[in-house]
């Protein structure tokens, strides 16, 4: 593969996708690079980069909206808001550990893949906060959507189209986001020694009170010897104290419960967020399964009537990540009938070698009325295939 194109600005990303088009030479779109091991291995010509394109763009504290350029680190973002006593909402989880990657991770691809962490459950995805992005469709056109507020949408919803796309309908150079104010504090309440289902039904109960967890998460024994149920709880003192009381006396029969301060509440989350737990060994798959959270338990077990994995659930059992051998299918034939028994769900593989990722479906496979509608999208935004071909699936 040849250099890296870098562009500086917009006009100069849509010259080069022009070009690319004319020579029908495919791109692949790279932004900090930590996580460019996620998708199908793609036969492109060269990389185009979001690198240069960096720096916040917009940011109105009163108003709670910030925007940056793609390329902009997320760390850089970040750093701004907390000056500001401020956050993005949905936690974004950092694949560095999991998928042992360097770089630095961007806005532009937070955005891009739609990468939520364990605070989804109360405060919705990347996609739910994202109301503003400007992309580099396949013909080189510059289009922009959305803002600085939230606004009903009619028609086609280029903003939360673009989330979770991977790059393939756009290369995006300029995203804005909703956000909201860091809480004073934080603590969690742990639950020791529940099976999978018992904990389950835990998180279930804490989830449907008025208490506003902001984490739900169950790490088996394999993870440290003892197996912990983990809600957390955000907000100012006084309010996280009565919270964690009214909490602990509605969970009575679920056994003891600990509370963990906020130092170790806020390192036990950025592991379950990042999913560390399955960093090692580095041969082994990693899925990121999605079902709905009363399900989990029992998609677990119809994994292992056939399977070896270890597991851990976020999102109050809505979201298990499973580590398998990759041999074989790495598990994907086992997974998807579990998840196909259960009703509904999805699964991605994580974590695989570019051998796996090529010989099966990394994303959920498309029934045929999806894929006809993807394949539509993709030629309307991307007619000549030019932006991350095959990344998210082999036809388009």
């Amino acid at each position: 593969m040849s250099s890296p194109l870098i562009p500086s600005s917009a006009a100069e990303a849509a010259a080069i996708v022009i070009e690319a088009r004319a020579k029908k030479t495919p791109l692949a779109i790279v932004g900090g690079g930590s996580r460019s091991a996620i998708g199908r291995p793609m036969q492109t010509a060269a990389d185009l980069s979001s690198r240069a394109l960096s720096g916040l763009t917009l940011y109105e504290p009163a108003e709670m909206v910030i925007g940056a350029r793609a390329g902009t680190p997320l760390a850089d973002v970040e750093n701004a808001l907390a000056e500001k006593g401020q956050r993005l909402s949905f936690e974004p989880m950092d694949h560095r550990p999991l998928l042992g990657s360097s770089g630095e991770p961007t806005i532009g691809a937070v955005a891009a893949g739609n990468v939520s962490g364990p605070r989804r459950l109360q405060a919705g995805a990347a996609r739910d906060s994202l109301i503003g992005v400007k992309f580099i469709n396949g013909r080189g056109e510059d289009i922009k959507s959305g803002g600085r507020v939230m606004k009903n949408v009619t028609g086609l919803d280029l903003v939360k189209l673009s989330a979770g796309a991977w790059g393939t309908l756009g290369f995006l150079h300029e995203v804005v986001f909703k956000v909201l104010p860091k809480p004073e504090t934080e603590a969690t309440l742990m639950l020791s020694g529940l099976d999978d289902s018992r904990a389950v039904a835990a998180l279930s109960v804490a989830l449907g009170s008025p208490f506003e967890p902001t984490g739900a998460a169950h790490l088996p024994r394999w993870i440290d010897r003892v197996a912990k149920t983990l809600i957390r709880l955000e907000g100012f003192s006084d309010s996280l104290r009565y919270r964690a009381g009214a909490l602990r006396a509605l969970l009575a029969e679920f056994g003891a419960i600990d509370l963990l301060d906020e130092h170790t509440s806020a390192s036990l989350w950025r592991q379950v967020r990042d999913a560390t737990f399955l960093a090692k060994p580095r041969a082994q798959a990693v899925w990121r399964v999605s079902v709905a959270p009363a399900r989990g338990p029992e998609v677990v077990a119809a994994i292992r009537e056939g399977r070896d994995v270890r597991c851990f659930y976020d999102w109050g059992g809505g979201l298990i990540w499973v580590a398998t051998d990759a041999a074989d299918d790495a598990g994907a034939t086992a997974i998807r009938k579990a998840i196909a028994r259960s009703g509904s769900g999805h699964a991605t593989l994580v974590r695989g070698t570019p051998e796996l990722r090529a010989s099966i479906d990394v994303f959920q496979p498309l029934t045929p009325p999806l894929a006809a509608l993807h394949r539509r999208l993709k030629a309307s935004f991307d007619p000549d295939g030019v932006l991350n071909p095959g990344k998210m699936h082999a036809e388009f």
